[in-house]
């Protein structure tokens, strides 16, 4: 064949093929990249989303269970009698112990009961919620103050609560001793010392995921 002759036609068209493969494979490679890319971010943007959604479901949860136990309490009359289980003698709620709270469960009364049945205690097989109860009431000073009644530990950052007010007068009876909230060592002083209003405590319920 002369030097001059043109290059073999064939030649062209493998070299052209081999070149539409290799174009054809950074193509696909390209793509894969790309989709693992498209996957990661999919992944981080769905995850913390997802994880909140099911946070903010289980706080609702919770939040309308203990709103639900106060409600109950209010309107069959067990609200009140927890409020005034009190041992003026020993300074705490009846048969609380030395530190003056529950910590193993509701109180051993109507009240405590319901806790117990929507929340579980301590000793409850499986049991992966906790809650604190408290007491809040007004000084005469105006200031706020508290009385725990239950304390099973600090809550977590997504704790839901719920509250009620309940009214005492100065002839309320105490539910765990004899004499009333004026007359006996009650933990809430007389908020209206004139009048024959004693005090309004707002019993909080804060329920957490364990």
């Amino acid at each position: 064949m002369s030097a001059n002759a043109p290059p073999d036609r064939g030649n062209r068209v493998r070299t052209r093929s081999r070149g539409q493969v290799h174009t054809l494979e950074a193509f696909t490679a390209a793509l894969l990249v790309v989709s693992g890319v498209l996957f990661a971010l999919q992944a981080t943007a769905v995850t913390p989303l997802t994880a909140s959604t099911s946070n903010q479901h289980i706080e609702n949860q919770h939040r309308t269970a203990a709103a639900d136990v106060l409600s109950a309490g209010a309107e069959n009359g067990t609200l009140r009698p927890a409020v005034t289980f009190w041992d003026p003698d020993d300074s705490a709620f009846v048969a609380a112990g030395s530190r003056g709270f529950y910590t193993n469960g509701g109180p051993p009364n109507a009240f405590g009961a319901a806790l117990n049945d929507t929340f579980g205690g301590l000793s409850t097989a499986g049991r992966r919620i906790a809650y604190n109860v408290e007491v809040r009431y007004r000084t005469p000073d105006g200031d706020t103050r508290k009385q725990t009644m239950v304390y099973m530990g600090s809550p977590s950052d997504n704790a839901a609560a719920a509250t009620r007010t309940v009214v005492l007068a100065d002839d309320t009876p105490l539910s765990g001793a004899s004499g009333n909230v004026s007359s006996a060592n009650f933990y809430a002083p007389d908020a209206a010392p004139n009048a024959s209003f004693y005090n309004v405590m707002e019993v909080r319920i804060v329920v957490w995921q364990m």
